[in-house]
């Protein structure tokens, strides 16, 4: 075998390999139990934190966040600033990953401690899917009116910033459940909720 024929079969095996790994990307990355012509998400992203998304470096926007009142039983939205996402689903995910980080008191947060973003879908009909780590149902502290807040949180921050996301469904570990903490049906996409803001 001659050196360019080796090389030709070299890249051709390269070639096939990339072609299997995104095709496995591709399936891999679609939320579970809904087949790819029901979802057809029109952006699907992958994070794995608040830089993960590509961003105007050093432009911000204003975004209304939501964490839990002084008494406890409601939001508080609070005005803060986020880094500048191009296109509502890059937005829509520093949003979320705004939401996430930790906070400094007085505020306090209705996300579980370690929660993180796994990937983040925008269909074209304005439903979003909020992929979290396992983390926001195993450090969840139960409860119905905790588990309204924690849903609330996520789904406020979303509608209320982006006027393209009309509703909200949160997915755990890449898979649809029934519920975080057993009280809040988490089967479908739900919208804004601004009766449990103050």
């Amino acid at each position: 075998m001659t050196r360019g024929a080796t090389a030709a079969m070299v890249a051709t095996i390269v070639v096939g390999l990339l072609v299997v790994l995104a095709m496995v990307l591709v399936l891999v990355g679609l939320p579970r139990g809904r087949s790819a012509t029901t979802t057809a998400p029109a952006v699907a992203t992958t994070a794995t934190g608040p830089d993960a998304m590509p961003a105007m470096l050093g432009r911000k926007i204003k975004a209304r966040l939501f964490y839990v009142s002084e008494d406890g039983t409601r939001l508080t939205g609070v005005e803060r600033e986020v880094v500048y996402g191009d296109g509502p689903a890059a937005q829509a995910q520093l949003i979320i990953n705004a939401q996430l980080a930790p906070v400094a008191a007085p505020l306090v947060s209705a996300i579980p401690p370690g929660t993180t973003l796994r990937a983040f879908y925008l269909s074209a009909k304005g439903e979003a899917y909020v992929d979290l780590s396992r983390d926001v149902v195993t450090a969840h502290t139960g409860g119905s009116r905790d588990e309204l807040l924690t849903i609330y949180t996520l789904v406020n921050a979303l509608t209320s910033n982006l006027p393209a996301v009309t509703s909200v469904q949160v997915l755990v570990n890449g898979k649809e459940v029934d519920t975080l903490a057993g009280h809040v049906d988490l089967r479908r996409p739900l919208g804004k909720n601004l009766a449990l803001v103050e």
